[in-house]
């Protein structure tokens, strides 16, 4: 794979791994060749469908969490078109927004998605055609294939020199902070993303990870997914997170040690359920736990967190109870992930490791008196993979807006050039819109600079470190921080909180004598609710700007602080 050009899709280098496994689903077994083939006839009929000699359209897809999503999205590759992977948990209004937005040429479903495509198509247009999926595209086969017969595979789909300067993929940014916009992705910046991912993490074909994250966003597309598709490794996918099942699959002793998982991926939402699981079903039973550690320690080699920021008690309750330290990274939809915690390096709670191979990253101070991406700024650290050793003995501590540059970075916001030059500046970086800080060989995310930086009373707080705080009580099970607006201090910092006894009150006096014998007391929230959950997305996310809203609104809120 390492001597492949750099613009080669996956369902190109599938070709080395022909008779490996690539997924088990609840369907069977698929090799690489049952894909393959399968999203060639799918790539000739999105061409039938589509119109012979076009290209670069935009082609959405309803498929489960199944061999089919991988079919789909090879045989728009293919085809030569991009690939804009849809969730079926979204409302219609939203996948209305999507296929609209995209101005989507066709959809592809599965049979049992049929019907939400209909309801689609009479809001969308006519002029959307669609591609229904029998159930027969998910059932396994056992295709084979000679060696004389390799090069007729690909025979009729786009040459391997169209993806030098084409386009792949569009996803969705997650929208928590503004309306989604269509982050478009080229064959290049897929390559880039996954290649050092690969070098990271050290994915190998021996790999099997099991796959339960959602396929519309960049955790479950691209790391999860095709990091174990480029290098021949297996994926095992699950139709929908479930504790139980996912602990199933760790403890497996009914299979060979080749199919045991050696990877998994979550988000934190994934692993604090994972521990609950844990505590209700192998809690009471010394021995079970200990078998539940050497199982897990014996057979994989990393976890990983991603799309949230991780608690710390989380960290540490996960190595008491497996015996490993999860990995934590960084990533975005538009850059990949590109900070993450080396596998031989010292897994440190609440930070996210160093830059990925080729990237760079900088560590600004905008000048306040001058706003928008055209803005000039200050350099305050700067590094990159490859220069990174010489400042791993640095013991500063820097702050700054995190910019990041690279052939990871996407390539525009789809239709949106206001808001795409707006991300970037004008020597071409691009502005995350986070904070961080650069702290003993490490970088640690501060948060959103639009929702998790409070400014109060001159002071830059970050709402992340007060909820890692927050989080090590012993009667909080979850909560979230934000700023809300103060005529005094600009900002207020108000807490919303999950209890971990529903059934019980928290003393406020208490509480706040806890807090400030572990923060500083300007960052200590001065507003406080209680909910019973927090309305978190598929990756663990809360809107704090909406949310916000709703939770410290003048409108009576119960509470029992």
């Amino acid at each position: 794979m390492s001597n492949s050009p750099i613009h080669v899709p996956a369902h190109h280098i599938a070709l080395q791994h022909l008779d490996r496994v690539a997924i088990k689903d609840n369907y069977g077994s698929h090799t690489y060749l049952d894909v393959l083939l399968k999203a060639v006839r799918l790539a000739n009929l999105i061409n039938d469908t589509v119109g012979p000699g076009k290209s670069q359209e935009r082609i959405g897809f309803l498929c489960p969490n199944d061999s089919t999503y991988v079919i789909s999205q090879w045989a728009c590759w293919a085809a030569g078109h991009i690939a804009v992977p849809l969730s079926p948990v979204h409302p219609p209004s939203l996948l209305d927004y999507y296929i609209k937005d995209c101005n989507a040429a066709l959809l592809i479903a599965s049979q049992k998605h049929s019907e939400l495509v209909s309801a689609l198509k009479k809001t969308v247009g006519s002029e959307v055609q669609s591609l229904i999926l029998e159930e027969s595209w998910q059932q396994e086969t056992n295709e084979k294939c000679m060696s004389s017969q390799l090069d007729s595979i690909l025979s009729g789909t786009k040459s391997v020199n169209f993806y030098r300067d084409s386009d792949a993929m569009m996803l969705y940014t997650s929208g928590t902070t503004g309306k989604p916009k269509g982050v478009l992705l080229s064959h290049r910046n897929i390559n880039a993303q996954v290649r050092m991912l690969i070098e990271v993490w050290q994915w190998t074909k021996k790999d099997v990870i099991v796959h339960a994250l959602p396929l519309h966003h960049t955790h479950g597309v691209i790391n999860a997914l095709l990091c174990p598709l480029y290098v021949g490794a297996s994926c095992i996918m699950l139709p929908k997170f479930d504790s139980k099942t996912i602990w199933d699959h760790f403890l497996n002793t009914n299979v060979s040690r080749e199919e045991k998982p050696t990877l998994f991926m979550g988000v934190p939402t994934m692993y604090s359920k994972l521990l609950a699981h844990y505590d209700t079903a192998f809690g009471d039973n010394p021995r079970t736990r200990e078998y539940v550690k050497a199982s897990i320690s014996n057979n994989i080699r990393v976890m990983i967190s991603g799309s949230a920021a991780l608690p710390e008690p989380v960290f540490h309750k996960w190595k008491a109870a497996t015996g490993l330290e999860i990995v934590e990274r960084y990533g975005m939809t538009e850059i990949g992930s590109v900070l993450s915690i080396p596998l031989d390096g010292e897994r440190r709670a609440g930070y996210v490791g160093v830059p990925s191979p080729g990237v760079s990253i900088r560590l600004v101070e905008f000048q306040p008196s001058s706003l928008g991406a055209k803005a000039n700024y200050r350099v305050l650290f700067e590094t990159s993979h490859e220069q990174f050793s010489s400042h791993m003995k640095n013991d500063k501590i820097i702050s700054g807006d995190l910019l990041i540059k690279g052939p990871n970075v996407f390539k525009c916001y789809w239709n949106k050039p206001e808001a795409t030059a707006k991300d970037f500046t004008a020597d071409g970086w691009f502005r995350t819109g986070d904070a961080a800080q650069f702290d003993n060989g490490y970088f640690k995310i501060l948060g959103r600079l639009s929702a998790d930086i409070i400014k109060s009373g001159g002071f830059k707080i970050s709402a992340l470190e007060i909820e890692t705080h927050l989080l090590g009580h012993p009667e909080i099970a979850d909560c979230t921080v934000f700023g809300i607006p103060d005529v005094t201090w600009g900002q207020k910092v108000a807490a919303v909180l999950v209890l971990a006894n529903p059934e019980k009150s928290i003393d406020l006096v208490a509480l706040k004598k806890w807090c400030k014998e572990r923060m500083a007391p300007y960052i200590v929230p001065s507003e406080w609710r209680i909910y019973s959950e927090l309305p978190r997305n598929a990756l663990g996310k809360v809107n704090k700007v909406e949310f916000a809203k709703v939770a410290f609104s003048d409108q009576p809120v119960t509470s029992k602080l």
